[in-house]
């Protein structure tokens, strides 16, 4: 659950740096 938790965190920072194209080709999106 935690792990899960921190990720799907740190994909929605990420994904305020990114485009919803580069989001979704992120090697780290799954």
């Amino acid at each position: 659950e935690y792990i899960h938790y921190y990720n799907h965190e740190r994909i929605k920072l990420k994904l305020k740096g990114l485009s919803p194209v580069q989001y979704r080709n992120q090697p780290s999106y799954v």
